[in-house]
């Protein structure tokens, strides 16, 4: 069965644009919940200009499905999630002032740093996922490292599922998802993934773990409403 956790960021990005608590984090994250998500997904960074550090604390409160903390582990972070125990953080190679995450781990390069940090993860009981391109020899040492899962950054196969078409997009993803398969590593994928590619890399990779969707999610919402939406992305990776 593939989860699919909703990264909330952009549901908090509208509510800090006008000040006050419209929308809801809270409350969207319950309406999500009631609507089929598996899990929710947040980035606190540091500059807290969607998710805040105090909305990591109320959804710890009420969340029944799997919490998942993506950030860069900087001292700040690992004593955040250190305080929520998430059932999963994702770590990302995100600089402080970074848009997005464009980009994985080269997990050669930062192989000890990362060992590091997913023993302090799994010392307090937290499943510990890393952010990484599509290239064997990232997932093949991120599972030396010690992770539990890896993310497939999958930017490039949204980009290419148009420019050069579905067959040829999914190749490296499915090359790099059996890699993780023969290194026991648990599977997610994230960014950029749309009801319009989401089904196709769940046929080509059947046991894919999680998918974590929040971008392409909120403008599908716009127009189809939350629930439909939702209930529509689930679809696509039964």
């Amino acid at each position: 069965m593939t989860r699919l956790s909703v990264n909330i960021n952009k549901i908090a990005t509208l509510r800090n644009s006008r000040g006050g608590n419209n929308p809801d984090v809270v409350r969207t994250v319950l309406d999500c919940e009631a609507f089929g998500a598996d899990g929710i997904t947040v980035h606190p960074r540091p500059d807290e200009r969607h998710i805040r550090r105090q909305d990591v604390y109320d959804l710890k409160k009420v969340l029944t499905t799997e919490f998942n903390i993506e950030g860069y582990p900087s001292p700040d972070f690992m004593q955040l999630v250190a305080e929520i125990r998430p059932a999963q953080v994702t770590l990302v190679p995100d600089s402080p002032d970074q848009l997005t995450s464009d980009h994985g781990w080269d997990t050669v390069a930062n192989r000890d740093f990362l060992a590091e940090i997913i023993a302090e993860l799994k010392s307090n009981g937290i499943r510990a996922s890393l952010f990484v391109d599509a290239d064997c020899l990232m997932v093949e040492t991120a599972a030396k490292a010690g992770a539990d899962r890896v993310e497939l950054y999958t930017e490039p196969y949204a980009s290419d599922y148009i420019r050069i078409g579905p067959e040829q997009a999914v190749k490296s993803f499915v090359e790099a998802a059996l890699c993780a398969r023969d290194c026991g590593l648990g599977l997610n994928a994230g960014h950029d993934l749309s009801l319009q590619n989401l089904a196709w890399l769940k046929k080509n990779i059947p046991w894919l773990d999680e998918v974590s969707i929040g971008h392409a999610l909120v403008c599908d919402a716009l127009y189809l409403g939350l629930e439909k939406t939702i209930k529509e992305y689930k679809k696509c990776i039964i």
